[in-house]
């Protein structure tokens, strides 16, 4: 584990919290900020039952600091994506507990393709989207052309990232790029009851959710209907399954322990 300074890190009721910690810039991401987000996410995926992840200030992410290591222009960007970004792009992909990004503000480059690689993206209705990469002769990267076309189709993944619009919270969620957008003044509190919710819940359940969901982009239907089979198995293994029936027979809320 190490000290963080770029983000803030906490943890209580099975909810792990992380904020990128960087306002003056509006949270853009350097080296030391995907090195210390690479390592919450895997220190929560083994501590937490659910994380939460937001950005302090005005602000979720404006992508990547540009001033970073001195002189743009001169930067090693096939280095910095493979050494850093995958890394990071990785652990909160693969994250085994879910994962739910608060959007306020402006999310950019590769700040809103972080908050794409959650499992659940809410935002407040004043948060947006923008793909900025072609504004600076770039393409999207930290999972933005992996990400887009799936959510929200090839047509329109191709118009966001091509004319680097703004993509609005309402029209995000509209599109399917994001789960919910809420009014700027509940987001917190109703990031915190859904976040609440999945710490109370079955987690292995969640955890085997999550992976058969992702796979089902590369498995054909017999790959996805045997991994559901293989999955469920674990599920029926677990002391939730067994309290999950129990309290339905005994028609009461489950009590769910994540084991």
């Amino acid at each position: 584990m190490i000290e963080y300074d770029a983000i803030e890190y906490s943890l209580t009721d099975g909810i792990a919290k992380i904020r990128l910690n960087r306002p003056d810039v509006m949270n853009a991401l350097n080296t030391r900020m995907r090195a210390e987000l690479s390592d919450a996410l895997l220190r929560a995926g083994k501590e937490a039952r659910v994380v939460v992840l937001s950005g302090a200030g005005k602000s979720f992410c404006a992508g990547q600091d540009l001033g970073d290591g001195g002189d743009a222009a001169k930067l090693n960007l096939e280095r910095v994506l493979r050494d850093e970004y995958v890394p990071m792009m990785r652990a909160l992909i693969e994250c085994p507990v879910p994962t739910i990004c608060a959007v306020h503000g402006p999310a950019a480059g590769a700040g809103a393709n972080l908050a794409l690689g959650a499992d659940v993206v809410i935002a407040g209705e004043s948060g947006y989207f923008t793909q900025a990469f072609t504004r600076i002769g770039l393409i999207p990267d930290a999972g933005g052309t992996w990400f887009l076309p799936r959510q929200i189709g090839l047509a329109r993944a191709m118009g966001a990232t091509l004319f680097a619009d703004k993509i609005t919270a309402a029209q995000a969620a509209d599109w399917g790029m994001i789960y919910e957008c809420v009014p700027d003044d509940a987001l917190e509190d109703h990031v915190a009851q859904r976040a609440t919710h999945l710490a109370q819940g079955p987690t292995q359940a969640y955890k085997h959710l999550k992976e058969a969901m992702r796979a089902s982009f590369a498995n054909g239907i017999e790959e996805q209907l045997n991994l559901e089979a293989k999955l469920q198995g674990n599920c029926g293994k677990t002391r939730d399954f067994k309290e999950g029936v129990v309290s339905f027979m005994e028609k009461r809320p489950p009590k769910f322990e994540g084991r």
